[in-house]
């Protein structure tokens, strides 16, 4: 599950930059961005769960 994390805090920041920017409200910019860079750092976070494929199969 946790590989798929990544692909997931992505769609998330797509989705709140898409939703959050066509809100017309003070500060709405600046929490869409702070949420948006939040989800980034998680989504690299979890990249180091994808399985390396070139590593697998040097083991074999």
């Amino acid at each position: 599950m946790k590989r798929f994390l990544t692909a997931i805090f992505l769609a998330l920041g797509a989705l709140i930059l898409t939703f959050g920017l066509q809100l017309d409200l003070q500060w709405t910019g600046a929490v869409t961005w702070g949420l948006t860079l939040i989800c980034l750092i998680f989504a690299a976070y979890f990249t180091k769960y994808i399985p390396d494929e070139k590593r697998s199969k040097k083991r074999k």
